[in-house]
């Protein structure tokens, strides 16, 4: 029987020499490195990396060692490029100016989702203050054409709520539309319901909000069979629509704040399914800008329609050693059950390691956008 101990002994002594081997691979890499600067070449190369994965996984004796040993040489040499990039760190892909912070003036424009009272107005507010000029857009799309088309510096909606999920409308326009993400910002949201001055909770027929208002108060709809729930713009538009039609039957999942803006009655308050019920939204600019502390990056990219291609895609992720945060996907318009996916992960776009991320994602992407890279405020 093999002895356990002579056979860590020689474990360990079979690693010391991997790790020699490493190190004179990566001063190998740096020299590399210093060669594609000086002929401006790319520090990425995928047809001599697919031929050296093809010819390491040949030199083994069997399939297992095959297949593992190509997923060895996969993180070595991504590790690799990610030394190319530090050393070479004017070959950035994507150049995006750093800002220090978000301007708060009174010739800041800013266009919000929704109508006034409504909680995109609040997160702007919560983000740049009260002495910018902002202006309400009433649809998703509005928000975003104000902003490409130089009406507004920024624009606030929402794209992520912990109850009900993403909020595929906002996901779908970050591609239809070249504007970025450069800052987020997350708001506790207490659904209300909102009603006539004099009007009794009984009587309430006839329900106006958001989709997702509607989505988040599911139980307390639940309870109440008797009010028929209704799809109506924003939920601080659907607080105005009550108001306007002055119809004691007619009530408004809304915020509080929304009741005091169109002089409503609160018939019920908290009525959010979750009490943790909280909403992220997003600000988006024309420009490529980033925070100088940036640390959250949001890519899409849609991939080829075979076995693995999700799997290799986010292997460059882990393999810079990238925490992601969160993945999303919607359908491809015109191609049945294919999906284009969007995912965040952690980093700085100025990081070697996230160069070597995005890098890597365009070579093996059937297309990619980078969607921005922003830090929470």
């Amino acid at each position: 029987m093999v002895d356990l101990m002579d056979s860590r002994a020689e474990i360990d002594q079979i690693d010391r020499q991997i790790v020699e081997l490493f190190e004179r691979r990566m001063q190998v890499a740096g020299d590399v490195a210093e060669y594609k600067r000086s002929v401006s070449k790319p520090i990425f190369d995928k047809a001599r990396e697919d031929a050296k994965l093809a010819a390491v996984q040949k030199l083994c004796s069997n399939d297992f060692n095959g297949h593992a040993i190509k997923e060895v040489f996969k993180q070595l040499m991504s590790i690799s490029r990610r030394l190319q990039y530090t050393l070479n760190k004017e070959q950035e892909e994507e150049q995006f100016q750093v800002l220090s912070h978000l301007p708060r003036t009174k010739e800041t424009k800013v266009v919000f989702f929704g109508a006034h009272g409504s909680y995109s107005e609040q997160a702007m507010e919560e983000c740049f203050g009260r002495e910018i000029t902002s202006f309400p857009a009433a649809s998703f799309y509005e928000v975003m054409e104000a902003v490409q088309g130089g009406k507004a510096d920024f624009g606030v909606l929402p794209i992520e709520n912990t109850t009900t999920g993403g909020i595929t409308d906002s996901y779908d326009l970050l591609v239809e539309f070249d504007n970025y993400i450069v800052a987020e910002h997350i708001l506790r949201v207490n659904q209300a319901l909102l009603g006539l001055p004099g009007a009794s909770l009984e009587e309430i027929r006839t329900v106006y909000s958001h989709a997702q208002g509607i989505l988040q108060s599911r139980k307390f709809l639940e309870d109440y069979p008797k009010m028929q729930a209704i799809e109506s713009g924003s939920t601080a538009y659907a607080a105005h629509r009550v108001a306007q039609e002055g119809d004691p039957t007619k009530a408004a999942i809304a915020s509080v704040r929304a009741a005091k803006n169109y002089g409503l009655s609160v018939l019920a308050e908290q009525i959010n399914s979750e009490d943790c019920n909280s909403t992220r939204f997003i600000i988006i600019t024309n420009q490529k800008e980033h925070l100088d502390t940036a640390d959250k990056v949001s890519i899409c990219f849609s991939l080829p329609h075979e076995t693995g291609s999700l799997y290799n895609m986010l292997s460059n992720i882990i393999y810079n050693n990238r925490n992601m945060t969160k993945i999303e996907s919607r359908p491809l318009s015109g191609k049945n059950f294919e999906y284009r996916f969007f995912v965040d992960f952690e980093g700085n776009l100025t990081q070697a390691a996230v160069q070597n991320t995005l890098a890597c994602i365009r070579i093996e992407a059937l297309e990619m956008k980078i969607l921005g890279n922003y830090r929470t405020i």
